[in-house]
């Protein structure tokens, strides 16, 4: 698996991790007692989210920039 598709790979699962925080956050605050730092806990899958999703978003321009091709093995 080169690179490129294992970062994609890791977004997609981060993903699912950080949606599963939000929703887990929103039954924690929903309790009687609440525990506010619980509200902090969705903030590091949300890094990560940013940090892969701009790497895949420039991705593009980068390889056009650089004036690579596309191959078959690059999908």
């Amino acid at each position: 698996m080169n690179w490129n598709k294992w970062i994609r790979q890791f977004h997609r699962w981060v993903a699912v991790v950080f949606t599963l925080t939000v929703i887990i956050t929103f039954i924690a605050l929903a309790q009687e007692k609440p525990v506010v730092w619980v509200s902090y806990v969705p903030l590091f899958p949300l890094a990560l989210l940013l940090l892969t999703g701009l790497y895949l978003f420039v991705l593009p321009y980068v390889s056009k920039w650089r004036g690579g091709r596309r191959t078959a093995d690059d999908k």
